[in-house]
């Protein structure tokens, strides 16, 4: 029998998974996964189960009234997760939380299976599940890891690729740092225990060329979004911006170069800050964004960088008069357990 994922994102940023069988409608799937989505009559009349289909391919069918989902709505993605019978896998922004839904976070463990520090500006964290336990995500999301006998948590991206048993993720070092200290410890085998999918900073369906703008650490859901591109082969003009503080905190830069290999029309540019440093571009990102990479506006945004860089990108939008397709970011800090995205 054929399945279909459908990606549940909830407006708390939690997001489920479930399978939807061949010929299913999604809100079958989601209440036989125990997923109580919005509903009050399920035969497409009242509208109540509306959400918005973000990718994927599915049939609405014919039988609902238009007071319940009108034409302009159903052109701009909205659809009846009562009529919906998906025919790939899909992505649904669901207008309430997971709590009204009576679902919630997922938790599950993994254990260490490596740590690589890079200069004084990261670590590399790498994490082993198994095959049972990985976690379905999508590209850009990100996870709370709980830090062993601290009673705290902290965000970090997905740098590695849905599907993966080892998971990735990029970590500033911070000194005196919650995580930092106890990864300067942490062995092979030591246990983790995590909690989600979580946050609305992911990949979207690729129709036009992109614009991804790291800032540091913030180069993660990145890589996890370009590894996707490469598995997928897709042809899109992607131009990633890469900014720093020092030289120092470039890391990785082998890992981005290497996507220029698999990725036909993928470029990208580092920036450092610091007025010292020998870099060939220095300055702040924005200062190194051209107008032909925002394509007259036909081009998709992806912002993640701590609050003053995106901001600061927001403002320079806004100055300038550009309006991207779509603008997505994610403001992040070294050392908070949440996060926020739109």
């Amino acid at each position: 029998m054929t399945f279909y994922t459908i990606a549940l994102n909830f407006e708390d940023g939690v997001t489920r998974f479930v399978d939807c069988k061949q010929g299913e409608k999604v809100l079958d799937a989601a209440f036989r996964n125990k997923i109580n989505l919005p509903m009050d009559c399920s035969d497409g009349v009242c509208g109540t189960c509306k959400c918005r289909a973000e990718s994927g391919a599915y049939d609405l069918g014919s039988d609902f009234i238009e007071d319940a989902l009108t034409e302009d709505e159903a052109a701009e993605g909205l659809v009846l997760t009562c009529q919906m019978v998906p025919s790939s896998d899909c992505v649904l922004a669901v207008p309430t939380t997971s709590l009204a839904c009576k679902t919630g976070h997922q938790k599950f463990a993994a254990t260490v299976a490596a740590v690589t520090p890079h200069h004084d500006a990261a670590i590399v964290l790498e994490l082993e599940v198994d095959a049972a336990a990985a976690p379905a995500f999508l590209p850009g999301q990100y996870v709370n890891i709980d830090v062993p006998g601290s009673g705290q948590n902290r965000s970090y991206s997905f740098s590695s690729a849905p599907g993966d048993r080892r998971l990735g993720f990029l970590i500033k070092t911070i000194p005196d740092g919650v995580m930092s200290g106890w990864l300067a410890g942490a062995k092979p085998g030591d246990r983790l225990d995590l909690t989600g999918p979580l946050g609305s900073f992911y990949l979207r369906d690729v129709k036009r060329p992109l614009l991804f703008l790291a800032g540091g650490t913030g180069l993660a859901p990145f890589l996890s979004m370009l590894e996707v591109l490469a598995r997928t082969g897709s042809e899109q003009v992607v131009h990633l911006i890469y900014g720093v503080t020092r030289d120092l905190d470039l890391v990785l830069v082998d890992e981005i170069a290497a996507y220029a290999a698999r990725l036909p029309n993928f470029t990208f540019t580092t920036v450092v800050a610091e007025e010292a440093s020998s870099h060939p571009r220095k300055g702040w990102v924005t200062q190194h964004m051209p107008a032909e990479l925002l394509h007259g506006g036909d081009v998709d945004v992806y912002l993640c960088g701590p609050p003053p860089m995106v901001d600061a990108v927001r403002r320079h939008f806004d100055e300038n008069g550009v309006k991207p397709a779509s603008f997505h970011y994610e403001k992040f800090t070294s050392n908070a357990p949440a996060k926020e995205a739109a």
